[in-house]
């Protein structure tokens, strides 16, 4: 499934500006499938704050190294997540676990922030 199969979803989602302060974009344009994205896709789905600081990022704009010194690791494919100022590596398996990823990891953003309040 692609995202463009998912339109009705990536509408629906895109709901989410402005709900409890927070703000939601999501950006998605088809490429020619290449080593460092595959699935022929460059997107980035974010959660930003009402200050406009980002909280949650899924993409492959770039390259990441994840971890420090010798065993420091990278890969050929660009998919991954910003969690705070952390990076990890993703591993892309379709549009609609994508979403689903992002979801999840959004409802934990909430949930954390609610317990803070």
């Amino acid at each position: 499934m692609t995202f463009y199969e998912l339109d009705p979803v990536l509408n629906e989602a895109s709901e989410i500006r402005s709900w409890r302060h927070l703000l939601g974009n999501f950006e998605v344009k088809q490429v020619p499938p290449t080593a460092v994205k595959p699935h022929g896709l460059d997107y980035s789905l974010t959660l930003h704050d009402g200050d406009g600081r980002r909280l949650l990022e899924f993409d492959n704009a770039h390259a990441i190294r994840e971890g420090t010194g010798p065993g420091a690791r990278t890969r050929i494919e660009y998919d991954h997540r910003h969690k705070g100022k952390r990076v990890r590596f993703y591993d892309y398996q379709d549009a609609a676990t994508l979403l689903e990823d992002f979801w999840k990891e959004v409802d934990e953003i909430l949930e954390e922030r609610s317990t803070k309040r």
